[in-house]
């Protein structure tokens, strides 16, 4: 009998997860190809000496209890203390507090804290911003009028229609604390100003979060008693406000390589070093798809069904068909924000060595650094040596910007010198650096992104190529909504619906499409002869 095939571009969470739904739920085999030569993409774990990157952080929690119940099955939560388990439920599939020891047990989910804070003023306040007497002296009362009275403003009287991102954010915590906290940081990060930057990034990744519901959740956390019986899926909670997260022992890494194992043993192929170039069609469907290995040797892989986590600036670069001109101008206008990570180990001593935060927001002007990440606290098995501090200093660039194309070593002088300006460290406690740059990390909500209904009413004709993840979508997912956007996908192919709506509107609160966005993108699919 034959078998039919999957062809999946990228082996990061929603590729493997393709991957993994497909031998469960179909009979399709998978083959995986990751340009890679370690699986996870956003979501892998660098080793450099023993001591574990985790590129961005990456926080295991979800709305979906799917995707914790899919979690579980992967990685088993650890045994919690009483200490760990008061106040809350595992309810995590099989697994309950009487879990494997994380000092005995290789492959373990631990349950951390969470703790990020904003680094402003050379002052340290919470993230989100919590309105409590550290905050009222660290910023001063006139300030705090000035935010008390712009945020009632902008409540009565808001701005109706939400455009630009400033608007987004100015709408939910008024101007003044907007100026304050978010629109540097936000420049830092995109490398435009946020009225630039089309309100979806907001819709995408903080659509819950406002003054109000952060201090509602602070008032709660004032009440006598348990946390409200919550269990660790949260389910009531803003993402941006969760207490505590899942977090893979090893890092988010260690999952996806379990996952990988999983899909090897049950008889997929996960095929590494080895990038898609170009994809074949054959009317409205895909046929085929051109591989290069690590040699530079291509080869032509036929297959039934085609997933594609990769930039679709790419994809379409790639895809031999007769695309209409103005699909290739929107696919080509497309824009991506790089990363950069650099490593540092310390000695354990200093105003870092006392820190429990994961995150530290660094909305400082007058350095680059946009966070600070503790891996220590993210998981202390992430660092080699208990009596050091392994840190990720994280910077957003441009691919071949001034930032990205300095050499590694000027590039990690570079950076600690802004960690010592922070007042942080001492050089004299700095042991060892390493530099990683991360290409298209952020697919970006400017360019020609506006247009971007064109490129979907275009790609979704071919009724077996289906776009998943954060790149295959153009879309600032997190992990565990790139990861149900491969699984609505698989449960297309098994129950034989070629609709791929239902995959668009994974994540989608709201929608800030134009009519002509619509218009225009209609007369790119009509020539097809698909409604």
């Amino acid at each position: 009998m034959i078998k039919r095939v999957a062809i999946i571009a990228g082996g990061g969470p929603a590729g493997l997860t393709a991957a993994l739904e497909l031998l469960d739920k179909t009979d399709v085999v998978p083959i995986v190809y990751e340009a890679d030569s370690m699986v996870g993409g956003l979501a892998k774990t660098v080793n450099y000496k023993g001591n574990r990157i985790d590129i961005g952080g990456h926080r295991f929690f979800s709305k979906s209890s799917r995707v914790m119940d899919w979690w579980a099955t992967i990685l088993p939560l650890q045994r919690l203390g009483a200490s760990a388990a008061a106040g809350w439920s595992p309810a995590l599939g099989d697994t309950d507090a009487t879990g494997p020891d994380p000092d005995e047990a290789e492959l373990v989910m631990l349950l951390r804290e969470r703790r990020s804070r904003i680094m402003y003023l050379r002052r340290m306040f919470d993230y989100p911003v919590s309105i409590n007497a550290t905050t009222v002296r660290n910023l001063g009362p006139a300030r705090m009028v000035r935010i008390g009275t712009s945020y009632l403003r902008a409540r009565l009287r808001p701005i109706r229609e939400e455009v630009s991102l400033e608007d987004f954010m100015i709408n939910r915590f008024g101007r003044e604390l907007y100026a304050t906290f978010f629109e540097d940081y936000t420049e830092k990060v995109w490398g435009v100003p946020p009225k630039q930057i089309k309100a979806d990034w907001g819709a995408q990744r903080i659509k819950g979060l406002s003054v109000s519901r952060a201090l509602l959740h602070a008032a709660r956390g004032l009440l006598p008693g348990p946390r409200s019986g919550r269990d660790i899926y949260q389910r009531d909670t803003e993402t941006s406000l969760i207490e505590r997260f899942l977090y893979p022992k090893r890092g988010p890494g260690q999952l996806w390589e379990e996952v990988t194992r999983r899909i090897v043993e049950r008889g997929g192929q996960v095929v590494l070093d080895t990038t898609v170039t170009a994809f074949h069609a054959e009317g409205d469907r895909i046929a085929a798809v051109t591989v290069r290995d690590g040699s530079g040797r291509e080869s032509r892989v036929e297959g039934d069904y085609f997933f594609s986590t990769m930039p679709i600036r790419e994809l379409i670069a790639g895809l031999d068909a007769d695309v209409p001109e103005l699909v290739r101008v929107v696919a080509a206008g497309l824009e991506y924000r790089d990363f950069i990570t650099v490593g540092v180990l310390l000695r354990a001593r200093g105003d870092l060595a006392g820190m429990t935060d994961n995150w530290i927001y660094v909305q400082e002007p007058d350095v680059k650094v946009g966070r600070l990440q503790i891996f220590n606290n993210w998981s202390p098995y992430l660092v080699a040596d208990p009596d050091t501090i392994w840190i990720g200093m994280e910077y957003f660039a441009n691919e071949g910007d001034e930032l990205w194309s300095l050499g590694d070593q000027e590039f990690a002088q570079f950076a600690i010198d802004e960690l010592c300006a922070l007042g942080l460290v001492e050089r004299a406690d700095v042991l060892d650096h390493t530099v990683l740059h991360v290409p298209k990390a952020y697919p970006a909500y400017f360019g020609t992104y506006e247009r971007f209904e064109i490129v979907r009413g275009y790609i979704d004709r071919f009724a077996n190529l289906f776009l998943v993840g954060r790149n295959g979508m153009h879309r600032y997912n997190n992990q565990d909504h790139s990861m149900l956007t491969a699984m609505v996908a698989v449960e297309n192919i098994a129950a034989g619906l070629e609709t791929k709506d239902n995959i668009w509107a994974v994540n989608v609160e709201q929608e800030y499409h134009e009519t002509k966005q619509a218009e225009e993108a209609e007369e790119v699919k009509a020539p097809a002869g698909r409604a």
